[in-house]
């Protein structure tokens, strides 16, 4: 589903299902995130239906977008969770996900961590490395509890995506890698408090092409197959996420020929298989909308100017990432182009460049596109500017699923040292 069909223009003015994106800015003020929870439904069943003959479970990339309303969305369809911190765990749970569907990645788990993650009973861990593997032994046998383990395999296959998203390639920091499984495996099987359940893979975020799955589930179905003469009883292969999304003119692979490979590649070993998807469920289910404060004429070029910035969105500054942007009201104007800019002190605080959109005066409002994941959830206070709230759409009705901050709230979150 792409952001442009799940935010429609009827009559010239921009809609999110039934609701008008204006009315919206009108009583909630700019900037502010908003979702449609019928796309996000609508890109879970889509996972549901196309993995419907394989013996699966879809966890969530909760890192995609953490907001309760989202959590709480997919809880009710029967969605896992895959996690990277006690943060995440927490988030997870109170949205209403049951700890045995949540899966705990992440690099860099600590002891408290861990003892949490085992005190809320999830359904594995997928360990990073040796030194992890020994801590989660160490705190499980302290606890009396087991704790299941798969091990992320780092299978060395580029995953022909931006460089600070890849993360299946040997000079990442992600996994054991896979010339070392059999020796790490071994070891789990030593190890008191551990039972040893899975292999996981995860090659990197926003893949168009299907080509590098494929070869990263060759090699994890040989694996597997080696782990087993090995003696290890691996009943788990957790494929990872990483599907991506159009954000411009990608053209993608469907979710029935994604879950075609896995079921190729993988459905002969008899595995539960675990799927991670995040952005592609999120990702044109929300957009960022803003108002133009100023129109600015350069030397060279004409600037428009939001109260939108990088802290708010920081996709294009931190990895030139491409989000459409439109008028959100497109009635009786032409188009024009511009430098699409926010208000942060940072030249960085760029969202376009030579972007033709309509023209647009002082006070109009315009939509960032596909912004559902990684938008808000990486946002920050810098510049000491508030944080947008975000809204969900159902219907006819929206609401606020998180406030936006007031300025005592943000300020005294400081502490001033007694001596001064």
């Amino acid at each position: 589903m792409t952001a442009q069909l799940s935010f429609p223009h009827v009559n010239h003015e921009m809609f999110v299902e039934n609701v008008s994106i204006a009315d919206i800015a009108a009583q909630v003020a700019t900037p502010f995130y908003c979702y449609s929870q019928t796309a996000i439904e609508t890109n879970y069943t889509n996972y549901q239906q196309a993995f419907s003959e394989q013996d699966a479970l879809i966890c969530y990339a909760v890192k995609a977008n953490s907001n309760q309303g989202v959590l709480a969305t997919l809880a009710k369809m029967g969605s896992g969770a895959d996690v990277v911190s006690m943060g995440e765990i927490r988030r997870a749970i109170a949205a209403g996900i049951p700890a045995n569907k949540i899966v705990y990645s992440g690099v860099a788990k600590t002891a408290e961590e861990i003892h949490y993650a085992l005190r809320q009973g999830i359904l594995q861990f997928n360990v990073e490395s040796e030194p992890e593997l020994e801590l989660i032994s160490e705190v499980a046998t302290a606890l009396n509890i087991t704790a299941a383990v798969a091990f992320r395999i780092n299978p060395d296959v580029c995953a022909q995506t931006h460089a600070k998203i890849s993360t299946g390639k040997a000079e990442n920091k992600f996994g054991v890698p896979i010339s070392k499984a059999r020796i790490a495996y071994n070891r789990a099987a030593e190890l008191p408090g551990i039972k040893v359940q899975g292999v996981d893979v995860h090659i990197g975020s926003q893949l168009t092409n299907l080509a590098p799955f494929e070869e990263a589930y060759q090699r994890i179905a040989t694996l597997v197959t080696d782990l087993r003469a090995d003696g290890h009883d691996i009943s788990v292969i957790d494929v990872g996420g990483g599907l991506g999304i159009t954000y411009q003119d990608e053209v993608l692979p469907s979710k029935q020929d994604y879950a075609n490979i896995v079921k190729a590649q993988l459905n002969h070993l008899g595995c539960k298989i675990i799927i991670e998807p995040g952005r592609s469920l999120l990702g044109n289910a929300g957009v960022l909308v803003s108002s133009v404060v100023f129109v600015k004429q350069g030397e060279e070029r004409e600037f428009l100017i939001l109260d939108a910035g990088m802290n708010d969105l920081i996709r294009p500054s931190m990895y030139d990432a491409y989000h459409g942007i439109v008028a959100v009201s497109q009635k009786d104007k032409s188009l024009n182009t511009y430098d699409i800019v926010g208000p942060v002190c940072e030249t960085g605080d760029t969202f376009a460049k030579s972007r033709q959109i309509h023209q647009s005066k002082a006070g109009d409002l315009v939509a960032i596109m596909s912004a559902g994941a990684y938008g808000s959830v990486m946002s920050s206070t810098y510049n000491t500017r508030m944080l947008a709230p975000e809204v969900m759409v159902k219907g006819e009705q929206f609401s606020v699923v998180r406030a936006r901050p007031n300025y005592d709230d943000v300020i005294n979150a400081d502490t001033i040292p007694q001596w001064l």
